[in-house]
């Protein structure tokens, strides 16, 4: 037995331990996905929630469902669960031609490793695919170390065309040199590719995402490979995940040696797992006798944001996040004509209707009723309302058509609310409840701001007044401070909350140069040492001034405030107000000469200064902010970093 051959065997030997252990659950789950409605019951309610959502940026017309109702087994839910599921994952029906172009793009980026030790020889194949522009990846035990790797070769296009004859091979050496990290017990490697950036862009890469709700029990699986080191072939449909481990997926489909290190695709073309082993699963003849294992993506990254690398190979790392050029023909043959892939089948195809995978964005949530929003009984022992609005400003704040209970002018949203002015068309506030407990490090989207409904759109400043000038869409609340929750798919909600209109204030690109300060006030409280139960409430808005400038009609606020609410070690409740603003500005002086937005600073305040130039009402928290206490409570306080701030 070879070396190579060995490695592959451990790896069997303990997938085929994993397998035994599981097989009473396997048989549950199978089981279960037999039955009507079955799938929503078939894997844990979070995973379940969080497929569903995800299915959401593809399907427009699927809407979140509560993992707590799910867990719960309400009626209502499941059957939303399963109707959503079983519409779009088990539907036996025609598939539009995007799903075979998405793979075709998908395809390109694969290709078979050869396996070679110090002297040149051949001792083995494996698949391997481009994750980024320059990193190709595969297992442990098809590269085991850096000297493996650096003798070995990746070969692209080694199949047929579509007229039967080989494709033009292109092979490249690795650079291990330049970056290569391997894990056994992940069974994965890492490794750059020989080759300059205009030898390997016309592959492209598949680019992995960490997100959880890519796969659940009972979804189907695409596997690309080079099974026993022949030409590219894909393993299409009647592939189903049966078993979700905490590091591995189980599913049935063909593979053969030579297909390890294939990357296993859901039917959006997302990466899901590595493939890595093929062991004996008795009693399971719908398999052949054999069940499949792959590494989770979720958990190689994780494995991999663990890691400590020198720049350049972090830099290169951080590449992984950068999204493939899409939409164009991926290799151009010697006549300049586009040449599709061809796809060798395996086993009969059943083709299902939906869509190509598109690139991830914002997506928010249609169904405005199960919204929350603030919560004022948040903070632990105290109650922090929302800020009062005199009759004055009631009268102009805008009206939340789907509102079932008083005051109809607060517009809720995952973990915040905002109220909103309808003559400016800015917020008068917005309040957040943040948890660092349950925070979740979400990576940012593309940008895809939103009207609200709820609100007239008159009534709210949209897109016609940030193109083609210098003003960014400042958000109020941070896009991170609402995504927390008992799974990713309930973050989610809270950060594409944050791109409505509503949360959005513009601002001149330079208006705040100390930035850091301002947008770290939210994290230094929130992991303060002395804040019980790491939880906070943030109060945010401009300054309505009636002498603001006005631009494209729509008067441009030249301040901003904060109001931050803890509870300290000792029960007590901490409240401590921020004002984004220039010094003239602050001490209430006249603005000599051209404003200047790069002379904005931070400063502490005290509450009842906000007050003072919002009109709003602060309750107990005037009394609770700890600069009441000092003798004089006119002067400010100026942030230059976190030494300044008292809490």
């Amino acid at each position: 037995m070879d070396v190579q051959t060995d490695r592959q065997s451990e790896q069997e030997r303990a997938a085929a331990a994993r397998a035994a252990e599981r097989t009473g659950a396997r048989r549950a789950k199978i089981a279960l996905l037999r039955k009507p409605g079955g799938i929503a019951e078939a894997d844990e309610p979070s995973r379940v929630a969080t497929r569903i959502d995800r299915l959401g940026r593809y399907y427009p017309d699927v809407r979140p469902v509560n993992p707590a109702a799910i867990a719960a087994g309400d009626p209502k839910a499941m059957a939303d669960a399963g109707a959503i599921l079983e519409r779009i994952v088990l539907t036996d029906d025609l598939l539009g031609v995007g799903y075979l172009e998405g793979g075709v793009t998908a395809s390109a980026a694969i290709g078979r490793v050869n396996i070679r030790d110090g002297r040149g020889r051949l001792t083995g194949y494996g698949t391997g695919s481009m994750i980024s522009p320059d990193l190709l990846l595969t297992n442990h035990h098809v590269l085991p170390d850096a000297a493996t790797a650096g003798s070995s070769v990746i070969e692209f296009d080694y199949q047929d065309g579509v007229d039967g004859l080989p494709r033009p091979v292109r092979a490249f050496g690795l650079d291990p040199d330049r970056f290569f990290v391997a894990d056994e017990t992940l069974d994965f490697a890492l490794v750059a590719v020989k080759a300059s950036a205009d030898e390997l862009r016309p592959f492209g890469f598949n680019r992995l995402i960490g997100s959880e709700g890519k796969a659940i029990v009972g979804d189907f699986v695409t596997i690309i490979q080079h099974p026993r080191g022949g030409k590219k072939q894909v393993a299409l449909r009647e592939n189903r995940i049966v078993d979700v481990l905490e590091k591995f997926l189980h599913y049935e489909t063909d593979t053969e040696p030579g297909s390890s290190g294939s990357p296993v695709f859901n039917d959006q073309w997302e990466v899901v797992a590595l493939h890595h082993a093929s062991v004996p699963a008795e009693g399971h003849a719908e398999y052949g006798g054999y069940l499949n294992e792959g590494i989770r993506v979720s958990r190689l990254l994780e494995f991999l944001r663990g890691q400590r690398f020198t720049p350049d190979r972090q830099a290169l790392l951080d590449r992984l996040a950068t999204r493939p050029e899409r939409g164009t023909p991926a290799r151009p043959v010697p006549d300049g004509t586009a040449q599709p892939l061809t796809l060798t089948l395996p086993v009969d195809i059943r083709l299902r209707a939906e869509p190509p995978a598109a690139p991830e964005s914002i997506r928010i949530d249609p169904d405005y009723s199960n919204r929350e929003g603030y919560d004022p009984d948040f903070l632990p022992g105290h109650t922090v309302p929302l800020p009062g609005l005199s009759d004055a400003l009631a009268a102009l704040a805008a009206t939340n058509r789907q509102a079932a209970a008083e005051p109809r002018y607060v517009l809720p949203y995952h973990h915040f609310s905002v109220v909103l002015n309808k003559v400016r068309r800015l917020a008068f506030f917005t309040a957040v409840n943040i948890d660092g407990r349950t925070s979740q490090p979400l990576r940012r989207e593309a940008d895809r701001w939103s009207l609200d409904p709820r609100v007239d759109p008159g009534e709210q400043v949209g897109e016609e007044i940030y193109r083609a000038n210098p003003l960014d869409r400042g958000h109020l609340v941070r896009r991170l401070d609402p995504a927390w929750g008992a799974t990713a798919a309930i973050a989610q909600l809270g950060n594409d909350d944050t791109f409505h209109f509503t949360n959005c204030s513009p601002q001149h690109e330079d208006f705040n140069q100390n930035k850091t300060t301002w947008a770290g006030l939210e994290d230094y409280v929130l992991n303060n040492a002395d804040n019980h139960d790491l939880k906070v409430s943030v109060v945010t808005g401009p300054v309505l001034a009636e002498d603001d400038d006005r631009y494209r009609g729509v008067q441009l606020p030249r301040q901003f405030w904060k109001v931050v609410a803890m509870v300290k070690a000792d029960g007590t409740l901490s409240a401590t107000a921020y004002l984004l603003s220039q010094e003239e500005l602050i001490h209430g002086l006249e603005v000599a000469g051209e404003f200047d937005y790069g002379a904005y600073r931070t400063y502490q305040v005290p509450v009842r200064r906000i007050a003072d130039l919002t009109g709003l009402s602060f309750g107990a928290l005037t009394d609770a902010d700890p600069l009441e206490r000092l003798e004089s409570t006119g002067a400010v306080r100026e942030i230059g970093d976190v030494d300044d701030l008292l809490l």
